[in-house]
């Protein structure tokens, strides 16, 4: 039971949180010249200010002053979760929120989020004076770095994920005869029972020859000895996501699954060790393919290897070939080779890291040995 008071004290700590992000965003636009933006992804507008409705946008002005806008459905909710900003109730928030504007010459607007369309009637929405000037990357620059609250709320959802997976396994509903769509099934439900509001994503359960497609999914192939099964799943909960691989042997382990298995294993073991503060990207990526081409399944390895997670599933940074950057302290990364060998089968190793000012943390706490079910 809450006592008197701690309601309070937590909407100060959160406030406090969400206040400081837009300290941060103020910051970035006053180095660019901008007198406010205009802020319409879901995500954002959550990260910024704490509100969870589906239709939302937030107007931020350098000097920290803001206004949001969400239509009737959530005048309770914008109530609740944003009680120290100024909220209007319209349908066509984002429009509503730029006729507002008043001596602010140079408004941003998130070019990601906005359609053609969307830009046409913002055009027409602002006064003749307001020059509507594009941004990318300048919200997520921001969220890059995980605060404490962030990283606690990851660890749970994984813990939650990395939990719902043992209990499958020691439940027996990973086994000969049951289709890939059942394991999905049964592992989702799990998630969802031990606290998730969803999958992070659409569960894969990619058995046999499946397993040799990165993102096959899970369909109605029954599961048979000797297959490599690989199930690349998440948990969404509270806002954030967790992400995680394991690929497992039906029976019994030959030749070619044990080999492919080992590669895999220490690349990714590679990847882990390499993924410090300071390290360039596409290094971490190099620790992992040059395990893999060296082995001589390097046409195999056919994704990147890894990606930022939090509010969404895939958010910077990225290690890839293409990379370009350096880790940095804060922020997430997962690591995750793979070789995919058509019409044999393929393995995927997958965990979740926060980047420290030493190690990395793994927060994906499920055994990697191979393990033969």
């Amino acid at each position: 039971m809450r006592r008197r008071g701690e309601g309070a004290t937590h909407m100060a700590l959160a406030d406090t949180r969400f206040a400081t992000r837009r300290r941060a965003l103020a910051s970035k636009l006053a180095a660019r010249r901008i007198d406010s933006i205009l802020v319409t992804s879901p995500i954002h507008v959550r990260y910024l200010t704490g509100f969870t409705g589906s239709n939302g946008a937030l107007l931020l002005h350098k000097d920290l002053s803001a206004r949001m806008c969400t239509d009737g459905r959530y005048t309770t909710q914008i109530g609740e979760e944003v009680p120290d900003i100024e909220a209007m109730i319209e349908r066509a928030s984002a429009t509503a929120l730029l006729a507002t504007v008043e001596g602010d010459r140079r408004v941003a607007f998130e070019a990601a989020q906005t359609t053609v369309a969307q830009l046409d009637a913002l055009r027409e929405a602002a006064g003749e004076d307001v020059q509507l000037i594009p941004v990318t990357g300048v919200v997520e620059s921001i969220r890059l770095h995980k605060d404490p609250f962030e990283q606690d709320r990851l660890r749970d959802v994984a813990a939650l994920a990395s939990q719902a997976f043992e209990d499958l396994l020691s439940a027996g509903e990973l086994a000969e005869g049951r289709s890939e769509r059942q394991v999905a099934a049964d592992l989702e439900y799990r998630m969802r029972m031990l606290g998730a509001e969803r999958p992070s994503f659409d569960t894969i359960v990619a058995s046999g020859p499946n397993s040799a497609k990165p993102h096959h999914g899970a369909g109605d192939r029954i599961i048979e000895r000797g297959d490599l099964v690989t199930i690349d799943f998440g948990a969404h909960a509270r806002g954030f996501n967790s992400d995680m691989t394991r690929t497992l042997i039906m029976g019994e382990a030959g030749d070619f699954e044990t080999e492919i298995y080992d590669i895999v294993l220490r690349a990714q073991l590679a990847g882990v060790e390499a993924a410090y503060a300071g390290t360039k990207l596409v290094d971490i990526d190099h620790a992992c393919r040059s395990i893999i081409e060296d082995a001589g399944y390097g046409d195999y390895f056919v994704h990147s290897t890894g990606h930022g997670i939090g509010l969404e599933v895939h958010e910077a940074p990225a290690a890839a070939k293409t990379a370009t950057g350096v880790l940095e302290e804060g922020s997430t990364l997962t690591i995750e080779p793979g070789i995919y060998v058509p019409g044999r089968g393929g393995v995927r190793i997958e965990d979740t890291l926060i980047i420290t000012a030493g190690a990395p943390e793994i927060i994906t706490k499920v055994g990697k040995d191979l393990r033969v079910v």
